[in-house]
């Protein structure tokens, strides 16, 4: 039972501000442009904040498991390589294509996966997750860039090009690296004795965590306000298809091949990174990205709120099987 609350604990403040957004747009005070206009600063602006932040606060490399890494890393390639001939076969609209592809690999990991991680296995779980996220995020925003980049409105093939530059040029990509960079110098600087951080400089590392707090209820009141329940009906056989692949294919393959393979090469730590990654709902950030690259953005608004939704079981049901296992 406390599985149970504590995943709807972590999914209902999503669900409740996606709910606001909605009554605000209902009773006029939040309009359609200025939500999509939201979703714009979120992308390009607060959520580069959020990854810049996630990635400088990562402190011991010197903890680094390559083995799990690369075992999460290469799973979520394969859920990509899944992802594909699925939203090929299940829709005939191009631009439903590369939500379907990006809710099937791309977890909530940042949000719900990384305090969900800690919940599961104390500080061994949430010192795993921060660590996995510096190779995850980019993989989830490289991916993300490939599968919008494949499908586009006008039909048009895709560039090898366009999909490079595309990548390059991603905002969120481009704070993961100067994150990187940004933790590099730090490493030089404790290994020269230089004192000197980036938390010293008060002003700039505030106003970052000031953008970084907006990126996340930003995003969801922007859903909210974009968010139509009559659009259901129209996208039930993509949404149905995009919450299978979520909240079904991803944990079973994810979590189930780990403990049938490597159960004992891997810790409860390292599994409770495997739930945060694979068990949770798809990203909020999937529905601005949607929106910048040409995307199906209200799709991609529909999987946010169902895989959500069913997550709360699915990371219920996780949990508990790994429990009773006695991974945890």
């Amino acid at each position: 039972m406390s599985s149970f609350l504590f995943a709807v604990n972590a999914v209902a403040p999503i669900i409740l501000l996606v709910a606001l957004g909605y009554c605000l747009k209902r009773i006029g005070m939040m309009k359609l442009d200025f939500a999509k206009a939201a979703n714009k600063l979120v992308f390009r602006v607060f959520l580069p904040a959020t990854l810049f932040l996630n990635v400088y606060k990562i402190t011991d490399f010197g903890a680094v498991d390559l083995r799990y890494i690369i075992y999460a890393l290469a799973m979520t390639f394969a859920l990509f390589l899944i992802a594909l001939p699925v939203a090929v076969l299940t829709t005939k609209t191009p631009d439903r294509r590369g939500p379907l592809m990006q809710v099937t690999f791309r977890s909530n990991y940042a949000l719900v996966g990384l305090p969900l991680a800690q919940s599961l296995f104390g500080e061994a779980g949430i010192l795993f997750a921060s660590l996995l996220s510096a190779a995850a995020i980019p993989l989830f925003n490289i991916l993300a860039v490939i599968s919008l980049s494949l499908f586009s409105r006008d039909g048009k093939k895709p560039s090898v090009k366009n999909i490079l530059l595309g990548i390059v040029k991603n905002p969120l990509i481009l704070s993961i690296g100067a994150g990187l960079v940004t933790l590099l110098i730090r490493s030089l600087f404790v290994k020269t004795g230089i004192a000197f951080r980036l938390t010293d400089i008060y002003p700039v590392y505030r106003v970052l965590e000031y953008l970084s707090n907006l990126a996340t209820p930003l995003a969801l009141l922007a859903l909210g306000a974009q968010f139509e329940f009559s659009a259901v009906k129209e996208l039930r056989r993509e949404i149905i298809a995009g919450v299978l692949m979520r909240n079904i294919l991803a944990p079973i393959l994810g979590i189930g091949c780990a403990f049938l393979f490597f159960r004992n090469q891997f810790s409860g730590a390292h599994f409770a990174t495997f739930v945060a990654l694979f068990a949770t709902p798809v990203a909020v950030s999937s529905l601005p990205m949607a929106q910048e690259m040409g995307g199906d953005a209200e799709l991609a608004g529909q999987y946010v709120v169902w895989t959500t939704l069913v997550s709360a079981l699915t990371i219920f049901v996780a949990s508990m099987l790994l429990k009773s296992a006695g991974v945890f």
